[in-house]
């Protein structure tokens, strides 16, 4: 199964978020096991080597993002997803909808995010971590067991 993980997800795992961390470790190591392809947008890579620089050293932080994209593949953005994100004015933020565009793009069934409130609009379903991992873990999420990468 794949899934967009959001910048703050990311984000909760790379900078070790304490109230966050264990989630995302969780949906990162879905990834490393292959239980699921994870795909982040080419912007939130960006976006987190900005972030992180009060967390790691330049050099950290390009080696923590490369190791990073061992897990997860990155959604190339273009012209065609730009415009797209621009011009759906339903949402409140375009950076939002870029994401959305990313995930269907790499043909996500989820969204993994911890704000469910931005994603309202968007014709792929938002999931927070914990409840994405308690879906799996219990089974509900059939195509995450039958789906081999």
């Amino acid at each position: 199964m794949r899934v967009l993980i959001d910048t703050n997800v990311m984000l909760d795992y790379l900078a070790q978020r304490p109230s966050f961390y264990a989630e995302a470790y969780l949906i990162m190591d879905m990834c490393r096991t292959r239980k699921i392809e994870g795909f982040v947008a080419a912007h939130s890579v960006m976006n987190a080597y900005y972030i992180l620089r009060k967390s790691y050293s330049e050099n950290e932080r390009r080696d923590v993002l490369l190791n990073f994209l061992e897990l997860a593949s990155i959604v190339k953005i273009d012209q065609k997803s730009v415009t797209a994100a621009l011009s759906q004015k339903q949402f409140k933020d375009v950076e939002d909808c870029l994401q959305v565009e990313c995930a269907l793009a790499c043909d996500a069934k989820y969204i993994v995010t911890r704000n469910l409130n931005d994603f309202q609009q968007s014709i792929i379903k938002a999931i927070t971590p914990g409840d994405f991992i308690k879906s799996v873990l219990n089974g509900n999420m059939r195509q995450a067991e039958n789906e081999t990468l």
